[in-house]
């Protein structure tokens, strides 16, 4: 009886230490302990030398929290869509995008409501209402040209049709980066609606080196003078300027017109069903923590998502004399959110693309 009694306890030991075994090779209550988190983000917050705004965010965290930071980078879109093949083996933790792709992300059911600690301080227009997404970094969409080649900047839509641009400009992908899905909202507006819009970029096309997945690759482009002008952001531009001297940034004017920009802030979510949730949380928590907010422009180039976080240093009062004299306008994220495959498929047919 008690040698008979002792097998099913030995054989249910045996069977414990083996589902922990298989737990902690990759089972949810294993994984949710583990102290990593997975960020899937757009390019544009990493230095080139490992000295951006994630370089010094990712190594504070790990330092308070003992949490490793897994870093995936690439075009807004491109993140998005991998997130979406992974979703029935989730393996992001927090998405971090440029619009419209957080929106479209929020759309596809990648994202779960979380506020994080001083989203209460972030404008309404910059965070979701029901809390899906709040941006950690307020940005801007520009172009950049090379100071050396070109005397000054270009001013206006037009003036990239002149031939002597012919191979020498670049924009990134609509619909695949963040940033070249901007070139066609901007165009949309200055040009005043989507035919206009496209024709104008049909046109550019016979200037247009051709398409490009990241953004961030075309900078080094611009500075070598391979290129002498392609899209980009205020903030990864401003950043990649400290070792690319020949960036200089500039913002495109239909003829008769204001130069023009829109906000394009990176905007950060918690991923649905993310494998360690709580730890995407606390990063959530410290990105938007005071200290963080404070070097987003002294260490990344950008502008605090916070509004009670006022920058002072050389490069906030830097960004500030860039911004003089750009109308901002608010795009109508809804409508681009739900017509942008619209939008691109215009762009393709349009440009041959």
């Amino acid at each position: 009886m008690r040698k008979s009694h002792l097998k099913p306890i030995a054989a249910v030991t045996g069977a414990l230490a083996l589902a922990a075994t298989l737990s902690a090779c990759g089972g949810s209550s294993a994984a949710s302990d583990e102290k990593v988190v997975t960020v899937y983000s757009a390019d544009g917050l990493k230095g080139e030398n490992g000295d951006g705004w994630y370089d010094k965010v990712f190594k504070d965290f790990e330092k308070k929290t003992g949490i490793k930071v897994k870093y995936v980078e690439g075009g807004s879109g491109e993140m998005v869509q991998r997130a979406v093949r992974e979703k029935s083996n989730t393996q992001a933790d927090v998405l971090i995008t440029l619009p419209p792709f957080i929106q479209q992300a929020d759309s596809k059911g990648l994202l779960t409501a979380y506020a994080p600690e001083g989203a209460d301080k972030v404008d309404g227009a910059d965070k979701a209402a029901d809390s899906k997404w709040t941006s950690v970094v307020n940005n801007y969409f520009g172009f950049i040209y090379n100071k050396k080649e070109l005397k000054s900047a270009p001013t206006t839509w037009e003036g990239l049709l002149d031939g002597t641009f012919k191979n020498k400009i670049q924009y990134s992908t609509p619909g695949v980066a963040g940033d070249g899905t901007a070139v066609l909202i901007k165009a949309m507006h200055d040009f005043g609606g989507k035919e206009p819009a496209m024709e104008y970029l049909k046109k550019l096309q016979a200037n247009n080196v051709g398409p490009s997945a990241s953004t961030g690759k075309l900078a080094p482009k611009v500075d070598k003078g391979e290129l002498h002008v392609a899209n980009g952001d205020v903030q990864m531009n401003f950043a990649q300027s400290k070792d690319m001297p020949n960036l200089g940034i500039w913002f495109p004017a239909k003829q008769g017109g204001k130069p023009t920009t829109f906000a394009l802030p990176y905007a950060a979510g918690l991923v649905d069903k993310a494998p360690h949730s709580d730890n995407g949380k606390k990063l959530l928590d410290f990105m938007l923590s005071e200290q963080a907010q404070k070097d987003v422009s002294a260490v990344g180039g950008g502008f605090a998502a916070r509004k009670d976080v006022e920058a002072t240093d050389a490069n906030a009062v830097a960004l500030t004399e860039l911004m003089e004299g750009v109308e901002v306008f608010q795009p109508d994220w809804s409508d681009i959110g739900t017509n942008l495959e619209t939008y691109v498929g215009a762009w393709k047919s349009a440009t041959g693309s």
